[in-house]
C-alpha cells in the first residue's frame, strides 16, 4: 500500500490506510443525520462511503445511489408518517401498505451502481419488517450480499471453500449487527456499530488495492 495514497474523488485526503474506519464513521454519521432529519448531512455522508466502495462508478452515478438511499429513507418516513394514529404507528396498517415508493428508490441505487435488481425487493422488505415485525434480519443480509458482490466485482461472494454456503458472509452479517446496535440508541451502542462495520470496509479496500 502507498503511504498517504488517495482513496476518492469524495475526500482526497483520506489515505487508504484509514478509509476503513472512516467509511465506518461516515455511514454512521450518515443515519445520525437521517435520525436527525437532516438531509443533505446523510447524503454528503453516504456519498463519501459510496465513492469509496465502488470505485469503478463515475461521480455522477455515485451521487445518483447516494441520493437514492437518502429518497429511500424519506420516502420511509413520508410513509410512517401517514400510519401514525394518536402518536402511535399502526404497525398492522404500515405492514399492508403501499412501499413501491421505497423500492423505487432502491431500484434508482441499484440501477446506478449495477447491482442486481433483487436488491430493491431484499432492501425494502427488511425495512417494512424492520418497523412492522418479522425476520428483517435475513432480507438486510440478502440485500447486502448483492452490494457486496458489486463493491467487490465479485459475483460468487461470500466464496465460503466448505460448510455454510447458504450464509451471506461475514461483512454482510456485520450490516446486519450494526442495525442491532444502531436501534438501542445510545452513543455506547453507536460506537460499537462503528467498531463493527470497519472490517466489512477492509473487505472492500483490500480487493481495491489487491491485497
Amino acid at each position: 500500500m502507498q503511504e498517504g495514497r488517495s482513496t476518492s474523488f469524495a475526500d482526497p485526503s483520506v489515505s487508504l490506510d484509514d478509509a476503513p474506519r472512516e467509511m465506518a464513521r461516515k455511514i454512521c454519521q450518515g443515519f445520525l443525520a437521517h435520525d436527525r432529519g437532516e438531509r443533505e448531512a446523510a447524503l454528503d455522508a453516504f456519498e463519501f462511503v459510496d465513492a469509496l466502495q465502488f470505485r469503478n462508478s463515475t461521480p455522477e452515478d455515485v451521487r445518483l445511489a447516494a441520493d437514492a438511499l437518502v429518497g429511500a429513507l424519506w420516502a420511509k418516513d413520508d410513509l410512517e408518517l401517514r400510519y401514525l394514529r394518536d402518536g402511535t404507528l399502526d404497525r398492522d396498517g404500515l405492514a399492508d401498505a403501499d412501499w413501491s415508493s421505497v423500492r423505487r428508490k432502491f431500484r434508482e441505487r441499484a440501477a446506478a451502481l449495477g447491482i442486481d435488481g433483487e436488491y430493491a425487493r431484499f432492501k425494502t422488505e427488511a425495512w417494512r419488517r424492520h418497523k412492522t415485525g418479522g425476520d428483517y434480519w435475513t432480507p438486510f443480509q440478502r440485500a447486502q450480499l448483492l452490494e457486496l458482490r458489486t463493491a467487490l466485482g465479485d459475483p460468487a461472494y461470500p466464496g465460503k471453500p466448505k460448510e455454510g454456503r447458504s450464509g451471506a458472509g461475514p461483512e454482510a452479517l456485520r450490516y446486519a449487527l450494526a442495525v442491532e446496535l444502531h436501534d438501542m440508541h445510545t452513543r455506547r451502542h453507536w460506537e460499537q456499530a462503528e467498531e463493527a462495520m470497519v472490517p466489512y470496509f477492509e473487505r472492500i479496500v483490500a480487493h481495491h488495492t489487491n491485497e
